[in-house]
């Protein structure tokens, strides 16, 4: 009998999208199963009280409650390294793998490791942020050398709020940012219902989009050993190894 393949999730406590999308994608392979691990997350802002949320010792907590699953890969779900700065999910993956020696990954390491793969330099962004919140990420790209060639943002601070946020907004935000003709579009939370509109924005715009919930997926499975090929109807982002 073959092993089945779990996928341990980290979870802000206050997101409502995540779960359902990510049980989604994953509900068409073979025999895997995905279970998840909350911490505290309210609210996406600069200040010392927004970001102490991202204190790596409650998000190891969180990761050694799923170690005791036996989940075959631990991926954070959220996106606060494209604000923190991308060595703060790197520390956190090696920090994940050195307290229970379960390979880690996150949504943005894995959306990085996608722009390289296809060496897209030019990306637009979608989020729900606020404009300090959008311009610190933006910058953060852009040290990397990759431009933001167009960004929308919906000024919204409370992280149960996103979720609140309606697919044809998303879609209309996508469209307005289209004409600029960037490699990629990225959803970039992962509390926005974005990742079942990857097929109608690559058919409708011609532009791939890389959702940060399908994006935490595709890099668990490549960090599992398992072939992102098997999840269909959710993007091209899946067919890209």
């Amino acid at each position: 009998m073959t092993r089945p393949l779990r996928l341990g999730v980290l979870t802000p406590s206050s997101n409502t999208a995540l779960e359902p999308l990510t049980g989604s994608i994953v509900g068409g392979l073979p025999g895997a199963s995905v279970h998840f691990s909350r911490f505290k997350v309210t609210e996406i802002a600069l200040d010392a009280q927004a970001l102490g949320q991202f204190d790596d010792s409650k998000i190891l907590a969180a990761a050694e409650l799923l170690a005791d699953a036996k989940v075959d890969v631990i991926g954070w779900s959220g996106t606060s390294s494209g604000w923190l700065g991308f060595d703060a999910d790197q520390r956190l993956c090696e920090r994940i793998r050195e307290r229970t020696g379960i390979a880690a990954t996150t949504a943005v390491l894995a959306l990085n490791e996608l722009l390289a793969l296809r060496r897209i330099s030019r990306i637009a962004f979608v989020t729900p942020y606020t404009a300090d919140v959008q311009a610190r990420i933006v910058a953060n790209y852009a040290r990397i050398g990759i431009e933001a060639v167009a960004e929308r943002h919906l000024s919204i601070r409370v992280n149960h709020d996103f979720a609140a946020v309606e697919p044809e907004t998303l879609m209309a935000l996508m469209r307005e940012v289209a004409p600029q003709r960037p490699g990629a579009i990225t959803t970039f939370c992962t509390n926005l219902r974005a990742a079942p509109l990857a097929e109608q924005v690559e058919r409708e715009l011609g532009i791939p989009l890389l959702d940060t919930v399908s994006t935490t997926v595709w890099g668990m499975l490549r960090a599992a050993g398992a072939d992102p090929l098997q999840v269909r109807g959710w993007g091209e982002l899946f067919t890209w190894n």
